[in-house]
């Protein structure tokens, strides 16, 4: 069995796991405009800022504009990841056009073409670390980070072995030229917005 096969087998054992806490976390009183999700067995609960939304609303907006209003791209909707109990809620997540729910009624990661996170100060060490590590292993073909506090978008493609390859840097107000990959377009960071402000970080809860 390989690595991807054996991680992708306690994936599909956690999923039990990980629909007991999210259905827990649904009736737990989460403050309006935070995002929830599980990575490596720990509950992240990650205020949103003004600046994630907006980027995130550009990102959407230019997959609309590549594929249409119909597009089947969604905004922190669960998917389950290879690893340990891995629930995330990816900024973006875009889903091949004959995607389907599976019997538990959840986008599965097989189906993802690409993904965009936003980084708050308080996910940083989940976006560059477990959760990057994670869409590489699902074979994710394209995956964004956007930084607003750094100004740039690190730019991840073709997953090989479990791992990308040291990602180009792009700059705020330059092109990420993503033609040649299975979303072919070219994304506009120039009205990207910069975050200068402090995150109050997420409440980390460890699962028992």
């Amino acid at each position: 069995m390989t690595v991807l096969e054996d991680r992708i087998e306690m994936a599909d054992a956690d999923t039990e796991r990980l629909d007991e806490w999210f259905e827990r976390l649904e009736r737990m009183p989460v403050p309006e405009g935070y995002r929830v999700e599980i990575v490596g067995g720990s509950v992240f609960m990650t205020p949103q800022r003004d600046t994630h939304w907006d980027t995130i609303r550009r990102i959407v907006r230019a997959l609309e504009d590549k594929f249409g209003r119909d597009v089947k791209a969604f905004s922190d909707v669960r998917v389950d990841f290879p690893g340990h109990e891995n629930g995330f809620c990816p900024g973006i997540a875009l889903l091949k056009d004959s995607a389907k729910k599976d019997d538990t009624g959840h986008w599965r990661y097989q189906e993802l073409e690409f993904v965009a996170e936003v980084v708050s100060q308080g996910t940083a060490q989940n976006d560059y670390g477990p959760k990057r590590t994670a869409h590489a292993e699902a074979e994710v073909p394209v995956h964004v980070i956007a930084d607003p506090y750094q100004g740039r978008c690190h730019v991840h493609t073709d997953p090989k072995d479990g791992d990308y390859a040291e990602p180009p840097k792009v700059d705020f107000g330059t092109d990420v030229d993503l033609t040649g990959t299975v979303v072919d377009l070219v994304l506009k960071t120039d009205g990207f917005p910069r975050d200068w402000g402090l995150s109050s970080g997420p409440g980390q809860l460890p699962l028992p």
